[in-house]
């Protein structure tokens, strides 16, 4: 029999047609007329009942309503005991005597007319119990606040609020703000100054103090550990974010610090403060001179990353992205172009040719990482770069190509906070998590080298600076103990420690490369410290 033939058949339909109380069928019903849609069409006139509870206490509708909104109506429910449902018949619900008193306003549309509560007398000292006895703090409010009730639509009402507002308790509404002081384009707030703090700006013959280095570069062929402190440079009292030596000469040498300045002290002449940089409004995170030392790089949380000349202390260019710059770096074949590791997990390419806020003057974006950066490292000639994050992962990039040539991402590997590149350009070591040194490869396959591990010292969640020495001898580490320590590149044991602070870390770590054990060091004691 077909299926049409079925619901013709009369004794189908009478075993079929069941009725509605009952609770057990007297027949083995088959799966087609189980599954079989209700017939006949729905009731129109009849709203479809809850199927039941959806929330713990019945049954709730979903409705599209703002935060403001419910915000506004929940902080009525509570002080007045009456709310507006949020729907399209906005009928009141709760105290509806109430809702009637006040007309339906809100919180936002009554407010208090600024009456103060007037509160008992504190009575006498020496009077315990009965009338005019102390009470003190304890003196409670005798009058009720009085209520003004606000249409939040009537502007004659919000135009005469200062007829009834006592201005000696509550302050006169503030005039609207003007819409120029909202446009952040043209926000000078944290405008670029400098300070020249030495004694004269040129030396004998007339030479710029800053520009001119009183010596000529040489090439440094044996290094030695430094022994003892022969001079100390107070920079402030907030913690040192980096230190750098002036490129080639180190003539100068350049410290940022949490107190959102940089300051350049001199090396060889009279070892003063020379120039200060102020123009970032939060703690610098890192700085750095561009490879001819005239201009300097500079970055903080205050997301700005700007370019400084650094003889006229002007700022000459600056940018930001809407995330904290962690890491930045002139790219030492093109000077025009820079680096800047952000907290977003993008590596940022700028050209300073180009004037900032325009569509090309980020030139590329290196958006693979996961975490945070920590660090970008150019090797190969200056033709690729090195980068870690906070997602334990290495990653080596061509320059201007936005997808990694290599990725690395062991298992064992921890977060890699800090780099160097060895003067011979073969390896890039890097300051582990794990309280090592770890070194890789610098050339074409980025390989770890499982041989040279540098231990002994502790970084303890600090992001510890390291260095090599010119020659390439010795590798130098700050410590969050306050020691800096020295490992010989070859044999990898440490065979040398400083105490170089008693207050704090010692996060910062630079070796003079026109010295052969000249060290500068510094910390959270916000101290620089020159050793030799």
């Amino acid at each position: 029999m077909s299926v049409a033939d079925t619901s013709q058949d009369p004794m189908r339909l009478q075993m079929m047609l069941a009725k509605p109380t009952d609770t057990a069928l007297t027949y083995n019903v088959k799966y087609a007329d189980l599954a079989r849609p209700a017939q006949g069409p729905a009731n129109p006139f009849k709203a479809p009942e809850p199927t039941g509870k959806n929330v713990l206490t019945g049954h709730a509708e979903e409705t599209a309503i703002s935060d403001a909104t419910f915000t506004n109506q929940h902080r009525t429910f509570q002080s007045r005991g009456y709310a507006r449902e949020p729907n399209a018949n906005g009928k009141y619900v709760g105290d509806l005597v109430k809702a009637q008193e006040f007309g339906g306003r809100d919180v936002i549309q009554i407010r208090p007319t600024g009456v103060k509560r007037k509160r008992q007398e504190k009575g006498d000292v020496s009077v315990v119990e009965g009338e005019g006895r102390y009470l003190g703090p304890w003196a409670k409010p005798v009058s009720e606040v009085q209520y003004e009730e606000r249409d939040a639509g009537s502007e004659e009402e919000l135009a005469s609020d200062e007829e009834y507002l006592d201005e000696s308790i509550v302050p006169s509404v503030p005039a609207p703000m003007d819409k120029a002081a909202t446009a952040y384009e043209n926000d000078l707030t944290n405008a670029e100054t400098s300070e020249f703090n030495g004694a004269s700006q040129v030396d004998y013959m007339g030479r710029s103090m800053l520009m001119h280095p009183p010596n000529k570069p040489i090439e440094i062929e044996k290094s030695f550990h430094p022994k003892k402190l022969v001079h100390t440079w107070k920079h402030g009292s907030k913690p040192i974010t980096a230190i750098r030596f002036f490129p080639k000469t180190a003539h100068l040498l350049l410290s940022a610090s949490a107190d959102a300045k940089i300051k350049i002290f001199d090396v060889y002449r009279e070892q003063e403060l020379l120039r200060t940089y102020s123009g970032h409004t939060k703690a610098l995170t890192d700085a750095e001179f561009s490879p001819t030392g005239e201009r300097m790089l500079s970055s903080a949380l205050d997301r700005y990353m700007k370019v400084w000349d650094v003889e006229t202390g002007t700022c000459t260019y600056r940018c930001k992205t809407g995330a904290i710059p962690h890491v930045i770096r002139f790219n030492p074949s093109a000077p025009h172009e820079f680096l800047g590791g952000m907290s977003d997990k993008k590596i940022v390419q700028f050209d300073t040719r180009v004037p900032p806020g325009s569509d090309n003057s980020m030139t590329q974006e290196y958006d693979h990482h996961l975490g945070p950066i920590n660090t970008i490292t150019f090797v190969d000639e200056d033709r690729r770069f090195i980068t870690t994050s906070d997602d334990k992962s290495l990653r080596a990039w061509d320059i201007n190509i936005p997808v990694p040539i290599k990725f690395i991402a062991e298992p064992y590997m921890y977060a890699l906070t800090r780099a160097a590149l060895h003067p011979s350009g073969k390896h890039a070591l890097f300051q582990s998590g794990d309280n090592q040194i770890v070194v890789y490869a610098a050339g074409d396959r980025f390989r770890q080298n499982r041989k040279k591990s540098f231990r002994g010292h502790n970084t303890s969640g600090y992001a510890v600076d390291l260095d090599v020495s010119p020659d390439g001898g010795l590798v130098a580490s700050g410590d969050s103990g306050g020691f800096v320590c020295f490992w010989d590149w070859k044999s990898c044991k440490m065979f040398h420690k400083i105490k170089a602070s008693a207050d704090g870390a010692v996060t910062c770590l630079r070796w003079n490369p026109q010295t052969t054990s000249r060290v500068a060091t510094a910390g959270t004691d916000g101290t620089i410290k020159y050793w030799d």
